[in-house]
């Protein structure tokens, strides 16, 4: 009996330390996770499963981890593993789900999401994380009623956990308000400078003398991207003898000709994907760098836990997210003064500074293909009016679409060309239900960016969406020839085509309301004389006016850097100043 007794003990005592042992390796597995350390977490979390194979945590942990990595099959295969181990554990669930919905394999993300919901009703991190999903396949019932939610819970102050789980991003695509949006971005820098609170702090290089003022860019999407395509031609200009400029790219080398084109246009270019957040940061504080400059911000593949850490002691926000990160590790925003005009600098937690005529910069040397494909190539009719947007389908709102409906009805001869997506039976379902044949909206599918600028010449007028801009496709519109109608929304991300509009000199073309976006809409399609001299206009400016002065663009921008170089200068000067007197 006695022997039976010290056996078992044993057989459990064996039984926690295994336990022990798997939770510690998973735990580890997480934060190297966490700190960046993608292979260290890899190595940590396949000894957990080594030494409990049936342990979903470390599945689902592990498959983020490799989907990370961009080995995308094994790590949703992973992840589904994970799932089919404990199908009621949450976390791997929401993991699973949030890689399908990054992948674009909504409608399974939105199940996942919806059995967790119904396995924990009103989970926070499943409510605000469906939101994206819902929004990409326009089911706009499903995402109101948790945009309702979230406002309702924030004007209450009893929604803590969910706005804690809201991404920032996504504050940007629904109508909120802008005090809504500035505490998401708050909330989620302050979990930002968490996740890195244990991480060592960067020593930067000594001995910096008067020498050129050190830029560093970084970003995830130095290759065939749209930060790339604007940005390319700024980065190639930059003055040598006054700037030393570093890129430090933590996104994939995708071996196109974008590629090349950026590595060749830095002094110094930096592969460091594969890079812990800390050892990323003392690579940039090792080189010197005096501003560092954040292209991604709180966008998918962004790395603000490297700015977190303080490796430059200027840091900016600009161009890669068109919003407030609302940090104390980010110092400054680059706007101008249609994005944040005089008197809105509240919603911002960085301070701003304006660019004299647009933030954006753009490449004066993007080719355009010169086979412009015949309607007929295209699906289009051809006699047809075609108005055209060419956003992404998240941006599409109820009120912008209803509005879109209307405009097809009052001219019968038109047809309406959207880029395709995973809404187009939503949108035609839609258009439907509002009187108008769904035939007469033409998905156009994703081409090279040359053949894309090239078939804008197709269309008639590009009609923009309101709560978030087209960005980068409005400048590709107007850098076709294109016309754009713009009806600004609230925030940055809903002022940025009419910001370009006014630097491209057609500043009749920002709507003040949907009325007058309506009717202006209208307007044109019935007076093909005024529409040719607004396409008139822009094809004089596009060459003449400044937003397409890649070299005057980067003149200003400089300027910018130089002044809060110099204001970084006179602060530090003002403290030390003001410790000197202290002392006495």
């Amino acid at each position: 009996m006695l022997k039976r007794l010290l056996h078992s003990m044993r057989r459990e005592h064996r039984a926690r330390l295994s336990a022990d042992t798997v939770t510690a390796l998973n735990d580890a597995g997480i934060s190297a996770w966490h700190r960046g350390d993608l292979a260290a977490a890899e190595r940590e979390l396949r000894a957990a499963i080594a030494a409990n194979p049936a342990f979903a945590p470390a599945y689902g942990n592990l498959g983020m981890v490799i989907w990370e990595q961009r080995r995308l099959d094994e790590g949703l295969a992973t992840l589904r593993q994970a799932v089919a181990l404990d199908p009621d554990h949450i976390g791997a669930r929401i993991n699973l789900a949030n890689a399908l919905a990054i992948g674009n394999v909504h409608q399974e993300a939105i199940g996942h999401y919806r059995e967790v919901l119904r396995r924990r009703h009103g989970h926070p991190l499943a409510t605000a994380n469906l939101l994206k999903p819902l929004l990409d396949v326009c089911d706009w019932d499903g995402a109101d009623a948790i945009v309702s939610e979230l406002v309702e819970r924030w004007r209450t102050a009893s929604g803590g956990e969910i706005l804690d789980s809201m991404t920032p991003f996504v504050s940007l695509l629904v109508d909120i308000p802008q005090a809504m949006r500035l505490d998401v971005a708050r909330r989620y820098g302050k979990r930002v400078v968490e996740q890195v609170a244990d991480l060592p702090r960067p020593a930067r290089a000594t001995g910096r003398g008067a020498g050129r003022l050190r830029i560093g860019y970084a970003s995830a999407d130095f290759h065939d991207h749209a930060t790339a395509h604007l940005a390319a031609g700024l980065f190639e200009r930059h003055d040598r003898e006054r700037f030393e400029v570093y890129a430090y790219s933590f996104g994939i080398d995708d071996g196109s000709d974008y590629r090349k084109r950026l590595v060749a246009a830095f002094e110094h270019f930096r592969d460091v994907r594969t890079l812990a957040h800390d050892e990323i940061a003392q690579r940039i504080a090792a080189d010197g760098v005096d501003i560092l400059v954040d292209l991604k911000g709180y966008t998918g593949e962004g790395r603000p836990q490297v700015l977190a850490l303080r490796p430059a002691p200027v840091q900016v926000n600009y161009l890669g997210y068109p919003g407030a990160m609302a940090a104390p590790f980010v110092d400054f925003i680059l706007a101008d003064g249609i994005l944040i005009p005089p008197g809105e600098e509240r919603w911002y937690g960085e301070e701003v500074v304006r660019l004299p005529e647009s933030y954006q910069p753009n490449d004066d040397r993007q080719p355009i293909a010169e086979h412009v494909p015949a309607r007929g190539e295209l699906g289009l009719p051809d006699s047809a009016f075609v108005f055209v947007s060419f956003n992404e389908q998240c941006k599409i709102e109820r009120a912008i679409f209803d509005c879109w409906m209307r405009i097809l009805g009052a001219v019968p001869s038109s047809v309406l060309w959207l880029l395709g997506g995973h809404g187009e039976t939503a949108l035609r379902r839609a258009a439907a239900a509002r009187g108008v044949d769904p035939s007469r909206i033409v998905f156009a599918p994703k081409r090279p960016k040359p053949a894309h600028l090239a078939r804008h010449r197709a269309a008639d007028l590009f009609l923009d969406t309101h709560t978030c801009n087209a960005h980068t496709t409005a400048s590709d519109a107007l850098w076709a020839g294109l016309p754009l109608l713009a009806w600004p929304g609230e925030g940055f991300a809903g002022r940025v085509s009419s910001s370009l509009l006014r630097a491209i000199g057609l500043p009749e073309l920002v709507a003040p309301d949907l009325e007058s976006y309506e009717r202006t809409a209208v307007a044109l399609a019935r007076e093909p004389e005024r529409l040719g001299a607004l396409r008139a206009r822009l094809a004089d400016n596009r060459l003449r006016g400044p937003l397409f002065d890649t070299e005057r663009f980067t003149r200003n921008l400089e300027a910018a850097y130089v002044a809060v170089w110099e204001r970084h200068r006179a602060a530090q000067a003002d403290s030390a100043r003001s410790q000197s007197a202290m002392a006495c």
